[in-house]
């Protein structure tokens, strides 16, 4: 007797997990319960503008910013706080007091308001951050709110990643009132700087970031950028010595043609 084996059918093999698993393009990266939660953007380009925040006007000691820190702003409800992207303050210590890192930032303590806030709009708090939105009865202010009928911050920016705009607003009145912007620059006096777009690579990442510059619209170089700054420098004193080393020693062979010797013009000297 003779037995067939079996017949197996022969299925489709599956796809790749990564072919048929949501993408990172697929998947919000906000919390619906909680708008705005950072993505990888919001941390780099906070901290493109901590490390070039250098107000000329003051020491660095009396300078401060922060980026996603916790921000209370009104001591009749001491838990309502926002959280601003980033956001700059002078005329405060460096450190709480002179010694202790921050773990939140209050207003009622520190006696000094922040001076200018940036928010990075994302499609979850546009909105709120541009004013659109109006508070609800019984529950905490907007951060538009916040920002200019509470703290009275003098500049208020807000930069899209997704449509590359740069918006700028200036404390007029009581009010916000928009600023026009000269070559993409805001100028802000006050602290002898000017905030602008930049197109350029930062932790390796290329695109259009909002950095500070000078008020004549020089870039304000970050740690890395002075590192590269400095060796520049220093390959080109190098570069110049050797050449001024070469001219020296194509000229002392010309005077030795001539019969004249060279050592003896240098002691004559």
């Amino acid at each position: 007797m003779t037995f067939s084996p079996p017949q197996i059918i022969q299925l489709d093999p599956p796809l790749p997990p990564w072919e048929n698993l949501p993408t990172m393009y697929d998947l919000p990266s906000e919390n619906p319960e909680e708008k705005g939660l950072p993505d990888e953007f919001h941390f780099l380009q906070p901290l493109l503008l901590y490390l070039t925040f250098q107000p000329i006007n003051w020491p660095s000691e009396l300078v401060y910013s922060a980026a996603d820190l916790n921000l209370y702003y009104d001591l009749e409800h001491p838990l309502w706080y926002k959280r601003p992207d980033w956001f700059g303050v002078v005329g405060v210590s460096r450190l709480f007091q002179g010694r202790d890192l921050r773990l939140s930032y209050v207003t009622w303590q520190e006696k000094v308001n922040p001076f200018v806030v940036v928010e990075l709009l994302s499609p979850g708090t546009e909105d709120e951050d541009l004013g659109i939105k109006e508070s609800e009865q019984d529950k905490p202010p907007t951060k538009w709110e916040v920002y200019e009928r509470i703290l009275r911050i003098p500049y208020y920016i807000v930069f899209s990643r997704y449509t590359n705009e740069l918006r700028a607003f200036n404390l007029v009145g009581g009010h916000y009132e928009p600023v026009n912007l000269t070559a993409n620059l805001l100028p802000i006096p006050e602290l002898g700087l000017s905030l602008g777009l930049w197109e350029g690579s930062f932790r390796g990442v290329s695109k259009l970031w909002l950095r500070w510059f000078t008020l004549e619209g020089e870039l304000i170089p970050e740690p890395s950028e002075e590192a590269a700054i400095a060796t520049e420098r220093v390959i080109i004193a190098e570069q110049e010595a050797n050449t001024a080393k070469r001219k020296a020693e194509i000229l002392a062979e010309k005077l030795r043609q001539l019969g004249i010797n060279p050592d003896e013009i240098e002691e004559s000297l």
